[in-house]
């Protein structure tokens, strides 16, 4: 079961290989260069759809590990979130806040 290749590539290996081509060669040769050509763009095309494929899997499992890990994210944040609420240095400055928004008031007001 040999793969045909297209005819695209081999007009492009006999390109490359015409454009080598060293005085004196015979056609047969070239040829044969343009076949050894067509071989490593054959080779190297399939190369590059094994790494496309790695790539893929890759991007699709981190992706699968992304959806994954929020979900943990998620309780993480809503504990750090109740905790902020009972932390009473927040209480102490939003008691602060709220003296010093008074005392404007009050100083406007008798002003």
């Amino acid at each position: 079961m040999k793969k045909t290749l297209s005819p695209e590539t081999q007009n492009d290996a006999l390109a490359i290989a015409k454009a080598t081509q060293k005085p004196g060669q015979v056609k047969e040769q070239t040829k044969l260069i343009a076949a050894g050509i067509e071989k490593g763009i054959a080779e190297y095309k399939k190369r590059e759809k094994a790494k496309a494929r790695e790539r893929d899997k890759a991007r699709k499992q981190q992706q699968k590990n992304k959806h994954a890990i929020p979900s943990n994210d998620d309780a993480d944040m809503s504990y750090n979130e109740q905790e902020s609420l009972f932390n009473p240095l927040t209480w102490s400055l939003a008691a602060l806040l709220l003296l010093s928004w008074a005392g404007f008031a009050a100083y406007l007001f008798y002003r």
